[in-house]
């Protein structure tokens, strides 16, 4: 058995150094990259290991683990890290706190459950949407730590349904029976489902924001100050690989503040229908790859952030050098998405050859007057769309909090003056675009004291309701793009 797990060891060490080391697959990632980005570097993990079952874990789905991994994976850092080796069968735990030189490596056939219970989650100082805030610790979360990662293939399901609200419009009649069998309560009008009489509470001091009264008690509104499930803070040398991510409590995947990031052939999963369901937030972090990946989510499913207006421009930390490359993307308010929050700045992105079918929008550009922040220097090619509920590709500086099927199109206010808390956003480049179905191919809302400048279409071919509609931009060029069938011109814009 020793020699069959060091065997064992030794093949997930060299497939870890072949997909992340400069091999042939990641070398090619860097080719023609319009801008200069740093190789990103992989976690350094010692190839030691210990064994889940060995710390008095139980597999049964019963069974609370929290303490066996706690034990567990504080065994590993008293030697220096290694591998926490997660086995077959399903693992009913609290929160997993992931510490510097550790490897999580879920079994294909293991499933990680988080427990739904309230008090294994401790409300704690963090930043979500962009504001430092107070929520719920992470189901995995980890702060300033250096070369983790989560491999192995299994599957990490949050327990996302006893912590999100639900909207009766949003699902068939069958699910919203068996939503109500859970308890609950309902709004007042009977439209929304709340888990509990504080999350309510909470909501209704809201609006649709998620930021609550801060004088309610945070202990009764605990609920509605769900956790984002994996958290990752500050830290360096991360690798997600394999793993499915389904049924988060709030967003799925939440690096923030991070540098030297790599996301290789995960899939991530959340109901159609769950509020804040972000498949990924990648906010302000610096030299990220993405890769290989799937995202069937509730809400904007790969999404580039950078802090949210006063709280964001303190911090100044941009999100720049991302290689986002072969990603497919099914539900989801948009399939590649840069905003709300981008008050520190977005820069040195490419988004090649994804696809992304059946999303609310495919490509989307958003912010409001108050961010502040500059988003420039994004190439995106190759991208291949169909049955596009809204937008091929939208600009809109005066986004409301809502869905984009949910916008108010042609929304346009007088002129005010031009100061750190206006959004800025030029130099984006698209070429290779394919749109078969959309509801409007192209739609650009720029605000007039500032407007969207130099965005350029290539060699670009959208099949839609209705073709482009441009307010308050400068500097929009078509070069070979078809909109059913007929050129685009360059043609003056606001």
């Amino acid at each position: 058995m020793k020699i069959l797990r060091s065997a064992i060891l030794m093949a997930s060490a060299a497939l870890m150094a072949a997909c992340c080391n400069s091999g042939k697959t990641m070398d090619a990632l860097y080719e023609g990259l319009p801008f200069d980005m740093p190789r990103v570097q992989a976690p350094d993990i010692p190839s030691r290991s210990v064994n889940l079952l060995d710390f008095g874990g139980v597999p049964d789905g019963k069974t609370l683990n929290t303490k066996a991994f706690a034990d567990a994976i504080d065994a590993l850092v008293q030697k220096g890290g290694g591998r926490l080796e997660v086995p077959a069968g399903v693992w009913r735990t609290g929160p997993i706190g992931l510490q510097s030189h550790i490897e999580l490596n879920v079994c294909k056939d293991a499933v990680i459950v988080f427990d739904p219970d309230q008090s294994l989650y401790p409300i704690i100082d963090t930043n979500f949407e962009g504001l430092d805030v107070r929520r719920c610790l992470s189901p995995i979360h980890a702060e300033g730590a250096t070369d983790i990662a989560i491999t192995g293939g299994g599957i990490i399901d949050g327990s996302g349904e006893y912590w999100r609200e639900v909207k009766k419009r949003k699902v068939s009649d069958d699910r919203w029976k068996e939503i109500l069998k859970r308890g609950g309560v309902l709004s007042d009008d009977g439209k929304v489902w709340f888990p509990d009489e504080g999350y309510k509470k909470a909501r209704a001091t809201a609006g649709s924001l998620n930021y609550p009264d801060p004088s309610l008690d945070e202990n009764e509104i605990k609920t509605f100050l769900r956790p984002v499930m994996v958290s990752l803070r500050n830290c360096e040398r991360i690798l997600l690989q394999d793993c499915t991510f389904q049924n988060s409590p709030c967003w799925n995947l939440h690096p923030l503040y991070c540098k030297d990031l790599i996301i290789k052939d995960i899939t991530v999963r959340n109901p159609h229908y769950s509020a804040n369901g972000d498949g990924i937030d990648i906010d302000a972090c610096e030299n990220v790859i993405l890769t290989g990946s799937s995202f069937d989510v509730g809400d904007d499913a790969i999404c580039i952030k950078s802090g949210k207006d006063a709280d964001g421009r303190r911090h100044a930390r941009k999100c720049r050098n991302l290689i986002i490359s072969d990603c497919t993307v099914y539900h989801g308010h948009g399939g590649f998405v840069i905003g709300s929050e981008m008050s520190g700045g977005v820069e040195n992105i490419k988004v090649s050859g994804c696809r992304f079918i059946g999303t609310d929008v495919g490509l989307r550009f958003k912010s409001t007057r108050g961010r502040g922040g500059l988003v420039k220097d994004i190439w995106c090619d190759h991208i291949y769309m169909k049955d596009i509920v809204a937008y091929g590709v939208i600009f809109n500086l005066y986004y409301a909090g809502v869905a984009a099927t949910d916008m108010a199109e042609g929304q346009l206010e007088p002129v005010v003056e031009v100061d750190e808390t206006t959004p800025e956003m030029r130099d984006i480049n698209f070429s290779d675009i394919l749109c078969a179905g959309a509801g409007q191919a192209i739609y650009i809302n720029g605000l007039p004291e500032l407007p969207v400048s130099n965005i350029s279409f290539a060699n670009s071919n959208f099949t839609a309701g209705k073709p482009a509609e441009i307010h308050f931009a400068t500097g929009i060029t078509f070069d070979n793009v078809l909109i059913n069938g007929e050129s685009v011109a360059n043609t003056p814009t606001e």
